[in-house]
C-alpha cells in the first residue's frame, strides 16, 4: 500500500517535488557538488547533459542555452519543460539518438539505483560515446546511512523505490571500463545519503 501511494505521488510532480525538497534540505549540498565537479557557471561554452533528469531539478544550475535534461517519464518531461530553463527530451538512456562528443560534462542524479547492472552498462558506454574526451561525468547516488542515528533517512531508505543500491565498489566496477573516478565522497542532503563520484572520461576504454 505504501509503494503505490508512493508511486500516486511520484505521478504529481509539483507534489513529489515539495515532499523531496523538504526531505532533502533544499538541496544544498547538491548544488555544491554540481558547482564543484562540473562547474557550469564558467562563461567558455561548455555543453551539459543531464541524464535522467526527471522534473528537471537541476536545470536552473546550468546555463539555459547549454543544458539538455532527458528521461524516459513523459510526464516529468512536460513539467520540466513547462517550468524549467533548458532543453529536455523523452528518451532512453541506452540510445539517446544524439552526436558523438557533443558534451563537456554531464549529471547522473539518483538514476543508476533504479537501474540493472545491464542497463548501467549500456547508460555509461552511451555517456562515454556522448561526452568528449576532457569531459567530466558527475554521478551521485544513493548509499544506505551510514549513521544508525540517522533514524529518518534509514527510513526514506526503507521507502525508496529504487531496487539497485549499491556499495561503493560496485559502483566503481560499473563505471569501468569507460571511465576513471577522479574523486569520491560521502553526502549527506538532508535526511539522504549520497555517494558522489567525479568521473574522467577514458578516451581508450580498458578491457575487463
Amino acid at each position: 500500500m505504501i509503494d503505490r501511494l508512493l508511486t500516486q505521488i511520484s505521478h504529481m510532480p509539483a507534489i513529489w517535488n515539495s515532499l523531496r525538497w523538504i526531505a532533502e534540505g533544499g538541496y544544498r549540498s547538491h548544488h555544491v557538488a554540481i558547482h564543484d565537479a562540473l562547474a557550469p557557471g564558467r562563461a567558455d561554452g561548455r555543453r551539459f547533459l543531464d541524464f535522467g533528469c526527471g522534473t528537471g531539478q537541476f536545470a536552473a544550475d546550468f546555463p539555459a542555452d547549454r543544458y539538455v535534461g532527458f528521461d524516459l517519464t513523459r510526464p516529468y518531461i512536460a513539467f520540466a519543460a513547462e517550468h524549467r530553463p533548458g532543453q529536455f527530451m523523452v528518451s532512453d538512456g541506452g540510445a539517446l539518438g544524439l552526436a558523438a562528443n557533443c558534451f563537456d560534462g554531464a549529471l547522473v542524479l539518483g538514476v543508476f539505483h533504479h537501474l540493472p547492472d545491464v542497463v548501467v552498462r549500456s547508460s555509461m558506454t552511451e555517456l562515454h560515446r556522448v561526452l568528449k574526451p576532457d569531459a567530466m561525468l558527475l554521478v551521485i547516488e544513493d548509499v544506505p546511512p551510514p549513521s544508525v542515528w540517522n533514524v529518518p533517512g534509514h527510513i526514506m531508505h526503507w521507502l525508496d523505490r529504487g531496487d539497485f543500491i549499491r556499495s561503493d565498489q560496485d559502483y566503481r566496477d560499473l563505471f569501468a571500463p569507460h571511465f576513471l573516478v577522479h574523486s569520491s565522497y560521502g553526502m549527506r542532503s538532508g535526511i539522504c545519503d549520497y555517494g558522489v563520484y567525479a568521473l574522467t572520461h577514458q578516451a581508450q576504454p580498458v578491457s575487463q
